[in-house]
């Protein structure tokens, strides 16, 4: 209340719900609230809501659609890896027309999120991040470029994980991860993360059998729990066939500026294809929940996996949005309001 430094019920800024509201606010600075409380329904409906299929994408053309079935499919009785279409591919225009769509679509979207659009300010929206895994040369580090081409550097945080160091050995492995995760309003880019237990540790013998096999448990539950506390999180797995990736090894080799990119680890990677393949796919089967779906992308074409991976965070975070109760804004349709 005025002159106990109080806002009044139910305005901007107040942790005080206004008579007869059905959600409660937590204040996170002069006119910033997020969502909280049991009137907040969008918990309850998150786990059955039809968008969590993995299915399709709504903002996503046919092209780019994911095909994939229910968590642990085996489609047409092989791995995921095996049903994915590595032909795919877009011309340079198209590229061109479609990431320019998609970057207007995304800034958008993150201004709202951040509390930066007109109209918009009194609240922060749910935390959103996006979460890198694939082959070594896959073309991680430039998908990450394109998709966060657009936005104000101040607006996302990119975190690129490796070898834990020996006091991050010290803590439980998830650990390591916390500080780079977003909160609310934020957005936060990972390339790499906590499924270097379940690959690289797996197949190196870096963690012991008992543990990289409880950690499927583990992380599905420490993804539901940021999920159900409002984040979005997309995963991707980027794609490409042993023989391109012999190929881009090559092309780097004989590039003194790119050369830095390949270590005499990725060759070792290499020649234990077979045990990371086995890998990827326990993987994709045992940690794709209703809350956090894996999202392979066909990779073989550089256009077309950017391309991909922006349209479908567009999509993504369209419907987490709805999903936690907030409106796209018409901009991130190309419309005004």
């Amino acid at each position: 209340m005025p002159g106990t430094g109080e806002a009044p019920a139910g305005a901007p800024g107040s942790s005080t719900p206004a008579p007869g509201s059905t959600s409660r606010c937590w204040c996170i600075g002069p006119g910033l609230r997020i969502p909280t409380g049991p009137g907040e329904r969008w918990r309850s409906n998150l786990v059955a809501s039809p968008g969590r299929s993995g299915c399709s994408i709504a903002s996503t053309p046919p092209s780019c659609a994911d095909r994939r079935g229910p968590p642990g499919t085996r489609v047409g009785g092989l791995g995921r890896l095996d049903a994915l279409d590595l032909s795919l591919s877009l011309s340079r225009t198209e590229e061109a027309e479609r990431l320019a769509a998609g970057h207007r679509q995304l800034l958008a979207l993150r201004l709202a999120l951040g509390g930066k659009l007109d109209g918009r300010s009194d609240q922060l929206g749910p935390p959103v991040c996006v979460l890198f895994e694939g082959w070594d040369a896959a073309g991680k580090g430039g998908v990450i470029k394109r998709l966060v081409a657009p936005l104000d550097p101040r607006h996302v945080r990119v975190a690129q994980f490796s070898a834990p160091s020996h006091d991050e050995k010290r803590h439980h492995f998830l650990w390591r991860f916390y500080p780079s995760l977003p909160g609310w309003g934020g957005m936060a880019v990972l390339d790499r993360s906590w499924y270097g237990r379940v690959l690289v540790e797996r197949v190196e013998g870096l963690a012991t059998l008992d543990q990289w096999d409880r950690a499927y448990d583990e992380i599905v539950q420490f993804e539901r729990s940021l999920c159900l506390e409002g984040m979005i999180l997309i995963k991707f797995w980027l794609h490409i066939s042993e023989g391109e990736q012999l190929a881009r090894f090559r092309r780097r080799e004989q590039d003194p500026l790119k050369r830095w990119k390949l270590t005499d680890e990725d060759w070792r990677n290499r020649d234990q294809r077979a045990a990371y393949e086995r890998a990827v796919e326990d993987m994709l089967e045992r940690t794709d929940h209703e809350l956090a779906r894996w999202r392979p992308v066909e990779a073989e074409s550089k256009r077309y996996a950017r391309v991909k991976v922006l349209e479908t965070v567009v999509g993504e975070i369209e419907t987490g949005m709805r999903e936690r109760g907030f409106e796209p804004p018409p901009l991130a349709h190309g419309r005004t309001p």
